[in-house]
């Protein structure tokens, strides 16, 4: 099981946080690194000097970008993954607000692919539900649920079409979670066909503003 970290908050505010998630670098996915909803617009020297040591310990850098759900210009999109790359190292991107529709499936398929020719590696799609199954097929990473631990235990389905894929295609995040029930919530993700997850116990309306202590420990 691999996690996947959207640690939005400055480094400059929660520097354990940071520090906590250097020692875990190996275990994840990939971090998502958000300065200013995007890239802001020029490079925070605080930012640089934690994504850099996050790299050198084995992280990989998702730079996170918006895409109001298909509103945004796709060449807008296209510079802030160019700047998070330019200012922070970043590898690849985590697309938020993706539509899941099948109408708006072929020009997400035509934003991925500009940005791989871009060089943006991996591409993760973030729809916090899931989407209809074309998108499968040139995302790195779905998101298919995003949401609150209770939410999550109690109203979660699996559409048929997720097991003709690998799990380690598919992407959890769950929030609200109990901090004694984190391992829980990474086992249940697993069994529900999803080889990355990434729960946290913090809660509305930011509950990625700071790392599960449990993520950072052998053990989760």
């Amino acid at each position: 099981m691999s996690l996947l970290i959207p640690l939005y908050v400055h480094p400059g505010e929660d520097p354990g946080a940071w520090h906590r998630l250097i020692g875990a670098a190996d275990r994840t996915y990939g971090v998502v690194i958000n300065p200013a909803d995007g890239p802001g617009r020029g490079p925070d020297p605080a930012f640089t000097a934690a994504t850099d040591a996050l790299r050198s310990a084995g992280a990989r850098l998702l730079g996170y970008v918006d895409t109001d759900y298909g509103a945004r210009d796709p060449d807008v999109i296209a510079d802030e993954v160019l700047r998070h790359r330019e200012w922070y190292g970043t590898q690849g991107c985590f697309l938020d607000q993706v539509a899941p529709t099948p109408a708006a499936l072929p020009g997400c398929r035509r934003l991925v692919q500009g940005l791989r020719r871009l060089g943006a590696a991996p591409v993760v799609l973030n729809m916090g539900v899931h989407p209809a199954p074309g998108y499968a097929r040139f995302a790195d990473l779905l998101v298919t649920f995003e949401g609150h631990w209770s939410t999550y235990v109690s109203a979660f389905s699996r559409p048929e079409w997720t097991a003709r894929h690998p799990p380690e295609q598919f992407c959890h995040l769950v929030y609200g979670v109990p901090e004694a029930l984190v391992p829980l919530a990474v086992r249940t993700a697993r069994d529900r066909g999803a080889a990355v997850a990434g729960p946290v116990t913090g809660e509305l309306p930011n509950p990625w503003a700071r790392l599960t202590p449990a993520l950072s420990e052998r053990g989760a």
